[in-house]
């Protein structure tokens, strides 16, 4: 269908297609946002176009805003002087790299003739910084331009991955001829290839800045970055099905997008990919960069000992020239994840670092919403969001996100097996070691004891023999937790610190994976009886938990060093005392036994964000009720009531093509009321599997059965699926058509009260946010919000389509209170009856699917 322009008051936005008048309305209300430097909440029902709003309304901003920035450079390169800011708009930033350029305060009673040479000076640095930023834009749209022709970026790859071939070759061969010639050393000491796990020396007082992963012979690499749009969702799949948006609007053919992934999904590297897991797909890779690098750095010293760890010291994806010509190639035409992994498969350059590398120049960078939200990976992405737009699209459960996220939970069995393999580590190349190293490593040993210690084990015990004498689960602050565990005369802040720069988890999983987890009995037996315990937790150690969005990883196997995850949890105790709590749960054995630490505050790590940005949009298709994010997203990261704003749209869907209904009673007008003691499961056809592998098998054979229906006479009428909320199938699933034509809601999906986590949660929350007059404590808002979500996400999976048509049940008497009614979506909640008796609410429904089914 053609491409249209859509003038909506003085802004130009175009569109594939006439938009609805609410779809208008939602870009209009999103540029303002964009343009004032506003944190926007956008709710738009599934159904409604939603992305292509999101899509067209901010690239026409951002198009707008270039062009403005563009007019301001040449009117500023023509006089040669001029205004730093637009004085219309200062929001209007000429160039990132105007950063702390604007105008610097002078002291008050300095002479004029100083205050203007300055002026002056900073107004020509100015200048000079827009010609070479001006130059460096040329260059790049020349270079993608000549990218349009596929054919010089196959002809180059294919010619680069043919010298890299023959340089390995050559290089083979050289190894082969020291290692066999008469002058060859042997090791006398270490193992082949067993000097890569000794820790190198520690100077935590001279450090220097980590290192970025680029070269030296990279630094042309390195851009200025443009003012662009951060999109994120929650799944690769909303990404990828986000960017064939993108390439169906009218802005597909011309803008620069990039998406990013993680290393398991980006990694083209076999060897490193079969590793599985997500913790040593990222340590490996990390280990084969540093490696890289220290031997481009030594490689005068090298002798041919050591010749051996060269088989995994550097990966052959990651090459300068492939990656930039990856990088281009990637900006001159849109593409999603998949199809960037073939082209890098084909160019064999990194897909990884290759999108990152393309993140400068890009004007829209696609990426999971906890790349984003996590500062570290963040930093490690190279995103930069000063001045930018970030759009965090699917964001109804982001306050869960954020503080999952930054939840850490460890068990006994992780805390005896890292001290185990730490100490075996220590005793093996203790005497190769420099001071500040082993100070370090006692300091870890000591952390791990007394960990065991306040869940009430012994380290030097079995943990899975040793039974408790307190069971229970009891909850601390930060500080009480570290007094009572006898640590807070430890620096956590640079234990941290040292486990980030010598990568002690990493090294420590080389030399668990090179012996076994354990070393024999006779290297070691002092640590002989723990050998079978050891072999026994192989199989089960930690690993990051497996994102939900990516089943694969379920399955994957789990490192041999739980250190990795113990390091987030030393991590999470460096947090301020009154944002956290840390919870201790001792269950029969120490095995068993955990501490959690449980983030109360996700604001502070959201502050930044909102901070930083030019502007925050916070989409979805159900945002109601919208007070969590107001309130313990927003106001407690610092944002001004007045800088947010709040959009909500209704359906496009006919009124009359709903029916929702609130039944008070039942048959035997008995009160419908489904509390936990009350409620009871009915004899169910299908059922929601307990395997995520398996919702394909059920949702098939429910969709089959309802195909049939039409077919055969007398037979099957229907089919009922009855699912748990919260669970598999309230989320993410298409429900259209004669797939959902009436959801039932039974009862009300409260959230379990007695959790301590929850209890905690809502004291924190009476504490903290103030109450507002004839409202319910924010404790106790909380719990009600978090039972409305889960209720507006389920019964959003029927309407999915302009033309789509479904009643909505209600079965509980307390959705009747205005208080409940207050929080559905304002589509839904105009149209509710409420029905006190059972009789009537059956004939309004069999009313409205003969009226529906006649006229379909």
């Amino acid at each position: 269908m053609a491409n249209e322009t859509q003038k909506v008051g003085t802004i130009h936005f175009p569109f594939p297609f006439t938009p609805y008048s609410i779809q208008e309305d939602f870009m209009a209300e999103l540029y303002r946002v964009l343009e004032a430097g506003k944190i926007g909440i956008f709710e738009s029902p599934t159904g409604t176009g939603k992305s292509l709003s999101l899509i067209c309304g901010a690239l026409s901003w951002l198009r707008d805003f270039e062009q403005k920035k563009r007019e301001e450079e040449a009117r500023l390169l023509e006089t040669g002087t001029g205004p730093l800011h637009d004085e219309k708009d200062e929001s209007l930033c000429l160039s990132s790299s105007c950063e702390g350029a604007a105008a610097t305060p002078r002291p008050a009673g300095e002479p004029a003739w100083v205050t203007q040479f300055v002026q002056k000076k900073e107004e020509r640095d100015l200048v000079d910084r827009l010609k070479a930023e001006q130059a460096r834009r040329k260059q790049r749209e020349e270079r993608l331009q000549q990218l349009q022709h596929r054919a010089r970026f196959k002809y180059a790859a294919r010619r680069l991955r043919q010298e890299e071939e023959e340089t390995e070759h050559l290089l083979r061969l050289s190894r082969e001829m020291l290692e066999t010639g008469p002058g060859a050393e042997r090791p006398e000491q270490l193992e082949s290839g067993e000097e890569e796990l000794v820790l190198a020396e520690y100077e935590s007082d001279e450090e220097k800045k980590a290192a970025s992963g680029v070269d030296e012979d990279e630094d042309d690499l390195e851009e200025e970055h443009v003012t662009k749009i951060y999109y994120c969702s929650r799944t690769h799949s909303q990404l990828a099905q986000f960017v064939h948006e993108v390439k169906k609007s009218p802005f597909g053919k011309d803008v620069r997008l990039v998406s990013l992934g993680s290393r398991q999904n980006l990694c083209v590297n076999e060897d490193v990919k079969s590793l599985g897991s997500v913790q040593l797909i990222n340590d490996r890779c990390v280990d084969m960069q540093r490696s890289r690098h220290e031997k481009k750095k030594g490689a005068e010293e090298e002798r041919p000992k050591r010749r051996r760890q060269e088989k995994q010291a550097a990966c052959p994806f990651y090459n300068h020239e492939q990656m930039g010509l990856l990088r281009d190639e990637a900006l001159a035409e849109v593409k999603d994840i998949e199809q960037l992994l073939a082209l890098g498969k084909e160019a064999r350059a990194c897909p990884y670092y290759g999108s990152r590398l393309a993140i400068p120049a890009a004007q829209l960078v696609v990426l999971p919403y906890q790349m984003l939200l996590h500062a570290a990976t963040r930093q490690a992405a190279g995103i930069r969001l000063q001045e930018q737009v970030v759009i965090i699209d699917e964001a109804h459960n982001l306050i869960d996100t954020i503080t999952g996220m930054h939840s850490v939970e460890v068990s006994g069995s992780q805390l005896c097996q890292a001290h185990s393999q730490l100490l075996q580590y220590m005793e093996r190349y203790g005497k190769r070691l420099k001071a500040k190293n082993l100070m370090y490593l006692k300091q870890i040993l000591y952390l791990l004891e007394k960990f065991v210690a306040v869940l009430g084990g012994n380290i030097k015990q079995n943990p899975n023999t040793q039974s408790l004498s307190q069971t229970g689960t009891e909850l601390k602050t930060i500080n009480d937790f570290l007094f009572q565990s006898q640590i807070d005369n430890i620096n956590l802040f640079k234990v941290q610190r040292y486990c980030e720069k010598s990568m002690i988890s990493r090294k420590l999983f080389g030399f668990t994976e090179r012996y076994g987890a354990v070393l024999s009995s006779r290297e070691q037996p002092k640590l002989a009886g723990f050998q079978q315990f050891l072999q026994s937790l192989q199989p089960r150690t930690t690993e990051a938990p497996a994102d939900p969005a990516d089943e694969s990883q379920a399955s994957a196997p789990r490192p041999a060093s739980p250190l990795m995850h113990i390091e987030g949890f030393l991590a999470a105790l460096t947090t301020a005392n009154q944002d956290g709590r840390v919870i201790l749960s001792r269950q029969g054995s120490l095995s068993q036994s955990t501490l959690k630490f449980l983030l109360l505050n996700p604001a502070v790590h959201f502050a930044q964000v909102v901070k930083e940005c030019r502007a925050v949009v916070i989409a979805g298709g159900t945002m109601q009720p919208v007070s969590d994010f107001r309130q313990q997203l927003l106001a407690c990261a610092g944002v001004e009531a007045e800088r947010v704003v709040e959009f909500s749209c209704g359906h496009v869907i006919p009124p009359d093509n709903i029916l929702p209904l609130v039944i008070c009673s039942g048959i035997s007008n008995q009160p419908l009321e489904f509390t936990f003691q009350k409620r009871e499961l009915p004899q169910m056809i299908f059922q929601e599997p307990k395997s995520t592998h398996q919702v394909e098998q059920v949702l098939l054979a429910y969709s089959r059965c309802i195909q049939a229906c039409g077919q055969e006479r007398g037979g099957v009428t229907g089919a009922l699926l009855l699912s748990v909320v919260g669970g598999k199938m309230s989320e993410g699933i298409n429900f259209s058509d004669n797939l959902g034509r009436c959801v039932v809601m039974v009862g009300m999906p409260f959230p379990n009260i007695r959790s301590p986590e929850l209890q905690e949660k809502m004291a924190y929350l009476d504490q903290t946010l103030p109450r507002a007059p004839g409202q319910a404590p924010p404790g106790k808002n909380l719990v009600e919000n978090l039972c409305m979500k889960a209720v507006n996400q389920s019964i959003g999976r029927a309407i999915r389509h302009q033309k789509d048509f479904a009643s909505i049940v209600l079965l509980d008497q307390r959705y009747a209170r205005p208080p409940v009614l207050a929080k559905l979506p304002a589509w839904i909640r105009a149209r509710v009856e409420v029905k006190a008796t059972f009789g009537p609410a059956i004939a309004a429904v069999q009313k409205f699917h003969r009226e529906k089914s006649a006229s379909s």
